[in-house]
């Protein structure tokens, strides 16, 4: 019997691998000789790191960076000098944990150091550029990671606008003239998991702002400076960004990325799967277990679960998702092509004891789903 084990991290639980070796303890003890296959996966935001470079053994490289607000951080990349290919995380050096909760400035914070991360792996001959997106503190535009592979933002008297959403709403021009050939040549994607367009009531500042710290008043700055940005890369590029869906990412570090790098957004979950191999290990499979630590219905709009149980659909293998919390109803789910849905909750407990038990309940709960497969 060969059993696929394709998760997502149970968030501030376990990593994507530790619910994969959790979930093959369970089925070992229902089935001893099954052949099991770990494909531990990310849907583009934290996590796709390790996973990614997991299947493909690229380097590790740490750096340390500027972080949302200036100060030091030390974050990592995944650089494969074989491929000339880097993979790298926004939430590594500009992510919303990075900044304490009586620190948020959403006016001020921004994507620098996402910037140097990306500037090290072309320096270290990175041709092409995975940035994963999610997770971010700022709603700059992605001016800071432009910023740092040599793009400038100036106001009205030519002076480089200060970091951050909140001065955006100055920008007068941008200049090219100090970007490198080497990023010139370089190749850029995105790995994103949502459709917000860069402004309106859906927008970066709208619906994402918020939780970076802005009140009304923040929100609607970040807003005008988004706008702005916006018209000015349409004027000097004749690429308007505006309402692109998905170019609110990250508080519109894809819209940026898409009109100066000529970056390629793409769904966070395929471009994973497609990495770390997860439609050939899926060709003759008799099971396929995935899950998440909550399902419910933004599970079908693009995360793990939807696409494995799509693929898995589409060769006609059963898909099983296990969950810390199941929300009903699943059914857009289900029409994905998930066969069935089991929470690892075995009686009424606190989050803390679920997250610290996690990993035998996930054992506990996959070997009753393989029990009840097999039969």
């Amino acid at each position: 019997m060969r059993v696929v084990l394709a998760p997502d991290s149970f968030k501030g639980s376990l990593t994507a691998d530790a619910v994969c070796a959790a979930l093959e303890a369970g089925v070992l003890r229902a089935v001893p000789d099954a052949q099991v296959v770990r494909v531990p996966m990310a849907d583009g935001g934290e996590g796709t790191l390790d996973c990614v470079g997991a299947a493909t053994g690229g380097r590790e490289i740490s750096l340390d960076v500027s972080g949302p607000l200036g100060a030091p951080v030390t974050a990592r990349y995944l650089l494969d000098t074989k491929s000339s290919s880097a993979v790298v995380e926004l939430a590594a050096a500009s992510g919303l944990p990075l900044v304490p909760a009586d620190r948020l400035d959403p006016l001020r914070a921004d994507t620098t150091g996402t910037g140097q991360l990306i500037a090290d792996a072309i320096r270290r001959g990175a041709r092409s550029v995975l940035v994963c997106v999610g997770g971010s503190a700022s709603t700059d535009g992605g001016t800071g990671l432009l910023r740092a592979l040599g793009v400038r933002f100036l106001d009205s008297s030519g002076n480089d606008l200060p970091p951050g959403g909140g001065a955006l709403v100055r920008l007068a021009r941008v200049e090219f003239d100090a970007v490198p050939a080497e990023v010139r040549r370089t190749q850029f994607r995105i790995a994103c998991d949502v459709a917000n367009p860069l402004i309106g009531p859906e927008g970066a500042a709208a619906v994402f702002g918020p939780q970076k710290g802005a009140d009304p008043a923040a929100i609607r700055v970040l807003e005008r400076g988004l706008t702005r940005l916006a018209d000015v890369l349409a004027d000097r590029l004749g690429i308007a960004v505006h309402h692109v869906p998905g170019a609110g990412a990250a508080g519109g570090t894809c819209g940026g990325m898409l009109a100066v790098l000529g970056a390629e957004a793409l769904p966070g979950c395929e471009l994973v799967a497609r990495a770390v191999g997860l439609p050939a290990a899926l060709d003759g499979a008799d099971l396929v277990l995935t899950g998440e630590g909550r399902l419910d219905r933004q599970s079908a709009g693009g995360k793990v679960v939807s696409l494995v149980a799509r693929l898995a659909a589409e060769r006609g293998i059963p898909a099983v998702a296990v969950a810390g919390q199941i929300v009903p109803p699943l059914t857009a789910l289900h029409d994905l092509g998930l066969t069935a849905a089991f929470s690892i909750a075995d009686g009424p407990r606190t989050l803390d004891a679920m997250t610290g038990s996690a990993a035998g309940l996930l054992a506990d709960t996959a070997e009753q789903v393989l029990r009840l497969h097999r039969a």
